[in-house]
């Protein structure tokens, strides 16, 4: 199975490491299922962690670190250059949903507006995307 994380996932995973996204993150590293990234989200991860509140609570190295990794483990693919044919109300997230379907992944988002086109494309909030994972396996 493969999957677009969300960066709020990654950052709620570095945040809370015994929480549900630390656990994806975790059973990514172990081969759980496949992360897809792009130089987009990566960008996107990046700026949101030197935002002031976040970037008291994870220092630049650790994500610096965590990039790197990404780069060296999950398949990295370029950023969709057509914009997606489902369309999320808020436009910031377009470039997800273009990802996911371009690479036929699935997001893992705890964002409403991601979480509500659920029926039209698959995107899990973190819990719902471990309970899929444990019954693929």
């Amino acid at each position: 199975m493969r999957a677009v994380l969300d960066p709020n996932v990654i950052i709620s995973g570095l945040l809370a490491p015994d929480g549900t996204p630390a656990n994806i993150l975790r059973l990514w590293l172990d081969g759980g299922f496949e992360f897809v990234a792009s130089e987009q989200l990566l960008a996107e991860l990046r700026r949101a962690t030197r935002y002031p509140k976040l970037a008291k609570r994870i220092p630049s190295e650790a994500v610096d670190e965590l990039i790197a990794l990404i780069r060296r483990t999950a398949q990295t693919t370029t950023d969709p250059a057509d914009p997606p044919v489902t369309r999320s109300r808020d436009a910031h997230h377009d470039y997800l949903i273009a990802l996911a379907a371009g690479t036929r992944a699935a997001i893992v988002s705890g964002d409403r507006d991601l979480l509500s086109l659920s029926e039209e494309i698959p995107v899990y909030s973190p819990s719902a995307f471990l309970e899929l994972i444990a019954n693929v396996r």
